[in-house]
């Protein structure tokens, strides 16, 4: 009898323990996540590029996926170290050097981005003007007005503000020196470009590839953003006169502030994604991309630069 009345009280016991691993566990299970997206110029397209990802996540994870829109790099960093953005697809490696700098813990890499066709891992800040001006190189561009993109991008400022930096001395708070007659944040590549075709800048500075097709903005980039949306004839009237050495492709991140489990679910879900229904992946990466494997060594270059930026500033 008492044989029979102990295994009743553990196998209660064991069922009792199953209930409370499969409560913590629904518990750990987020009922949204957040995925981070940079609008900008092209808020309406961004979101609109993205609510494929959103059916995906949806339905693989179970879960309510919120698209988190920002107008500027700071929202999405922000977003992220205050566990109100879960995951970005497309962040800028000098976003995500800020991430990581304020704390190294805050996000995961998931991967880069990795172009399908010749697997190239970089695109390239350029400094354009309109086809139509008379300047040919940077030197040319002396006592105009110059756009940068937003402070926490990469190639719309820390890398070209480095090479200015270098070549002109001073910095963007005088101008470099007072070579450029007004130097402003426009908010984003494609305002940059705006900027230029509207004569508010004599040149400015984006971000492309310089791979594949020149007359289709290339294979990715702001120029090829632009075209889809309405400048359909953008690369005839801007001309490139200065570009950077390569940058690696940003990051794709989740954020460590999920449950570890769930976390795991999520990176899966990603690379699935990307594998599974390719074509959104490439909308929502705005070009022929694929997730590779990379690690925080990649990106160290631009974290020290950006480490170095933030010393003295701001």
């Amino acid at each position: 009898m008492n044989k029979h009345i102990n295994g009743a009280v553990r196998l209660s016991a064991a069922i009792a323990a199953l209930l409370l691993t499969w409560q913590a566990s629904a518990a750990e299970q987020p009922k949204e996540l957040n995925l981070g997206i940079l609008g900008g110029q092209n808020a309406t397209q961004q979101i609109g590029d993205n609510q494929c990802v959103k059916q995906f996540l949806d339905k693989e994870l179970k879960v309510d996926t919120k698209l988190r829109n920002s107008s500027d790099y700071s929202g999405v960093i922000q977003g992220l170290l205050g566990g109100k953005v879960d995951v970005v697809l497309s962040m800028s490696p000098s976003s995500y050097a800020s991430v990581y700098i304020n704390n190294p813990k805050a996000v995961d890499i998931v991967g880069i981005a990795v172009d399908d066709k010749d697997q190239s891992r970089g695109y390239h800040s350029v400094v354009i003007v309109k086809a139509d001006s008379p300047y040919k190189t940077l030197d040319d561009l002396k006592g105009k007005a110059f756009g940068f993109a937003d402070p926490d991008s990469t190639s719309g400022y820390l890398i070209p503000n480095h090479a200015f930096k270098q070549k002109f001395g001073g910095d963007a708070d005088n101008k470099y020196n007072n070579f450029f007659s007004s130097v402003t944040f426009s908010g984003g590549h494609e305002q940059d470009i705006l900027g230029v075709l509207n004569g508010q800048f004599a040149g400015a500075v984006t971000w492309t590839s310089m791979v594949g097709d020149y007359n289709s903005g290339y294979s990715v980039g702001a120029f090829n953003r632009l075209i889809r949306m309405d400048h359909p004839d953008l690369m005839k009237q801007i001309r490139i006169i200065w570009q950077s050495p390569l940058i690696p492709n940003g990051p794709i991140l989740v954020s460590n502030s999920l449950p570890a489990d769930f976390k795991a679910k999520v990176v899966t879900a990603i690379k699935k994604l990307d594998k599974d229904d390719h074509q959104c992946f490439i909308k929502a990466m705005g070009g022929k991309q694929h997730i590779g494997d990379t690690t925080l060594a990649e990106y160290q270059t631009i974290i020290d630069m950006k480490r170095e930026l933030t010393k003295g500033d701001r």
